[in-house]
């Protein structure tokens, strides 16, 4: 049996730069981190010949084909493990359609464990490289390639995309009380709203030669925000660059924000915090806050009626924790 243990991710700034549809013509770029929420995968090998894969399903099938779920189907093609196969998952937060990231993190996750299961070692470049191949190559989803790479290789990361499709990964540098400092000043709220990141993100690459400025000035702002960490001062800038990157964010495409988020969000604003946005594609999910010590306690009365996760970054990407010989 193998166990592999993958992170979801929260993204700051520079969402969209990430799209095929920008990057191609600019340098794209976003400023990221992993979180201490996980998707875990099981691999084990199974009695007979057969494949069994569960999910939210389960699914018994003889021929790697004939699996419904298109994320292990293409994997187990991918890695060329195709029969006598058990695989099972679970997740720290199970719903998707939040914005955490969590589709990645699950393909990440579970090419990882099929290659261990293999015996076989596999890079997080090489992990978030076959990710990316199967979601936008292979099945055609318009999505982007931050929560691939993010997933595989954990930590609080500046990721750029460049029109010849390399990704460079570079941690930001910044001291441990900064890091430690940017962290405590998040808040993250789930609004109990899912959706479905693929109809925005359609809408917003086809828009994308319409938004190139505000792109442009979200990538800007990811560069910025990079820059106050390394910096070590005026932190609280932050708080206004995220403010200023959800405005814009919401300029992009109809739907990526709703009336009752734009409530809660100036409830929260009224409370104390500086500057926040809705994680992911937008729609639902999960609502992030900067917010300074003295103003937690009020923002948090402010959105009492939304559950509160409370959450660390996480060093690691992906990785395998349990190895059955």
């Amino acid at each position: 049996m193998i166990i592999s243990r993958t992170p979801m991710r929260i993204s700051f700034a520079g969402g969209g730069t990430d799209l095929r549809a920008f990057y191609s013509r600019y340098e794209g770029a976003v400023v990221s981190t992993a979180i201490n929420k996980y998707v875990y995968i099981t691999v084990n090998r199974a009695f007979d010949h057969c494949i069994r894969v569960s999910y939210s399903k389960t699914e018994i099938v003889d021929c790697v084909d004939e699996i419904k779920h298109n994320l292990i189907r293409e994997a187990m093609k991918f890695s060329d493990v195709t029969e006598g196969v058990e695989i099972t998952s679970i997740a720290d937060i199970p719903a998707k359609g939040t914005g955490l990231g969590s589709s990645s993190s699950y393909l990440v996750g579970l090419l990882n464990a099929l290659y261990a299961y293999k015996g076989q070692f596999q890079s997080p470049k090489k992990l978030a490289e076959g990710a990316c191949e199967i979601e936008i190559e292979i099945l055609g989803e318009p999505i982007g390639k931050q929560d691939q790479y993010i997933a595989a290789y954990g930590g609080l990361q500046y990721i750029q995309f460049n029109p010849d499709e390399s990704v460079y990964v570079d941690p930001v540098i910044c001291f441990k009380d900064t890091k430690t400092a940017f962290q405590n000043n998040l808040m993250l709220f789930y609004t109990n709203i899912t959706r479905n990141a693929s109809s925005i993100l359609k809408k917003q690459q086809k828009k994308t030669a319409d938004k190139l400025d505000a792109l442009k000035r979200m990538k800007g702002i990811g560069d910025e925000i990079n820059d106050v960490l390394r910096a070590n001062r005026d932190m609280s800038r932050i708080g206004n660059l995220l403010d200023e990157n959800w405005r814009l964010k919401k300029s992009l495409v109809e739907g990526i924000s709703l009336d009752v988020i734009d409530s809660y969000y100036g409830k929260a604003i009224a409370a104390g915090a500086l500057g926040g946005k809705l994680l992911g594609a937008g729609g639902g999910g999960f609502l992030l806050f900067y917010v300074e010590a003295q103003n937690r306690e009020s923002v948090r009365r402010a959105l009492s009626d939304l559950g509160m996760v409370e959450f660390e970054f996480e060093p690691q990407g992906s990785k395998i924790i349990y190895i059955e010989e």
